[in-house]
């Protein structure tokens, strides 16, 4: 009741990104290219938040397993500011800025000019989209999981709609191409909050309009909030730090590539936004009965939903894989770029089942209140293992994309063991609130009782 919503939300998000990505690769390649990079700083800024998300997810189940209010309404508070801070830096960056951030990105010429025709509307997107964000995350820690996928709905066919009509100029509005895309996201973006706000207005939501509620902070709990969230964000940020890199190297690829590239970076994003949304259900019911003092069903519950995840991604896999010609011919890819497209996405669906059984475990980790072993094993196998030999291989070796692409996901099946050894451990279960504390004692004692 609480993933599908969520993973159909995030899969429509993810869809009107591949509905752009279709729209715009009717202009050309290097358009689809543009665009794909673009895309990447955007994957930067969710690094570069999603740390925020991720503790204010980890506070806000507990309290809301423990009833308490105050505590719901404080963390939404913490992490919608340290959200919006993001997001004005990000806004600003696109808007003053987008020409050193597309040199950053390729070497291409074309593709930089088309970026930053894009990256200078785009950036108004930012702060409505993580505004958004932030009351999705509220909704769904609290476990009101309708709502988001409502206004995901309208927005994405919103998107649809105005891509229509602004890239190729219908109803009598001029062609404007990449611009019009632009200009479709954030008009959708806007759409989306406002849908939002309004179905918590009619709903009678009790926490989102409770804003003195959600600025009254006290130095302890800012302290505790920020002692708990501080590992997400550097993970999240050096991890977007990470990937920036690696997008660097195969921005220096030919442009067939980079086209294949942006359509797979498309369906990613697919794969992910739905998957995300059991890593987040996960999240939610394990850190409400960590919370609410639960510890026992806690652990029993991500020890199900973790195999069910992966479970579910390697069946999906398997028909993806079985599509990948289809997928790549809807996205108007040809010759060169078609084949690597064939390629990168049967590569990818065999990683993605490791992908994202650890991108469950880690969310399920860090709703419990254990915010470290996730980043200190994704962080440390990105730097010692990926960045390296991605570098080595595709910027002094220049290999091809073929053997590239598989070095980029070469630590999953290493932190995959690791991750899955922790959680049957049960040593990632660390409450905040004071029902699920007086009741970890008892929880460790009978955990090494088993062991022994």
């Amino acid at each position: 009741m609480i993933a599908v919503p969520v993973a159909l939300q995030n899969l429509l998000s993810s869809t009107g990104t591949m509905v752009d990505t279709m729209m715009i690769a009717r202009l050309g390649e290097t358009e689809v290219g543009a665009v794909g990079l673009c895309a990447q700083f955007s994957n930067l800024l969710i690094a570069c938040f999603w740390g925020f998300v991720g503790g204010g997810t980890l506070f806000i189940a507990q309290y809301w397993g423990a009833q308490d209010e105050e505590g719901v309404c404080r963390s939404y508070g913490l992490m919608l500011t340290c959200i919006m801070t993001v997001a004005a830096i990000f806004a600003s960056a696109a808007l003053f800025f987008p020409s050193t951030i597309m040199r950053i990105y390729t070497d291409k010429t074309a593709i930089q000019e088309i970026g930053v025709t894009y990256l200078k509307i785009i950036g108004f997107a930012y702060p409505l989209q993580l505004f958004s964000i932030a009351a999705s995350t509220l909704l769904r820690a609290t476990e009101r999981v309708r709502l988001p996928l409502y206004a995901a709905i309208v927005s994405v066919f919103s998107n649809i709609f105005l891509n229509w009509v602004l890239i190729y100029g219908n109803l009598g509005c001029p062609a404007l191409g990449v611009r019009g895309a632009a200009i479709a996201t954030v008009c959708a973006s806007a759409i989306n909050l406002i849908v939002v706000f309004m179905g918590c207005l009619v709903t009678r939501y009790p926490y989102i309009f409770r804003v003195r509620d959600h600025f009254r902070w006290e130095k302890s709990k800012v302290a505790q909030f920020i002692r708990r969230s501080y590992p997400i964000i550097i993970n999240e940020i050096f991890l977007g730090i990470g990937n920036m890199v690696i997008n660097i190297v195969l921005g220096r690829q030919s442009e067939p590539t980079i086209a294949a590239l942006a359509v797979f970076r498309t369906l990613e994003g697919l794969i992910i936004g739905f998957f995300s949304g059991f890593a987040s259900s996960s999240s939610v019911l394990v850190g409400k009965d960590v919370g609410a003092g639960r510890l026992d069903d806690a652990h029993e519950k991500a020890k199900r939903l973790v195999p069910l995840c992966v479970l579910t991604i390697a069946f999906v896999g398997v028909i993806i894989n079985l599509l990948r010609g289809n997928i790549a011919r809807v996205m108007s890819l040809s010759g060169q770029s078609y084949d690597i497209a064939l390629y990168i996405i049967s590569a990818f669906t065999v990683v993605a089942v490791m992908r994202m059984g650890n991108w469950c475990m880690n969310d399920t980790f860090r709703a419990s209140g254990d915010a470290v072993t996730g980043t200190v094993l994704e962080i440390v196998f990105m730097y010692i293992m990926v960045i390296p030999a991605v570098c080595i291989a595709g910027l002094k070796f220049k290999v091809s994309i073929y053997i590239l692409f598989p070095l980029v996901y070469c630590d999953e099946p290493v932190r995959f063991v690791l991750m899955w050894r922790h959680l049957r451990s049960g040593r990632f279960i660390k409450p905040v609130t004071s029902l699920g504390m007086e009741k970890l004692d008892e929880f460790r004692e009978k955990r090494r009782k088993k062991k022994v």
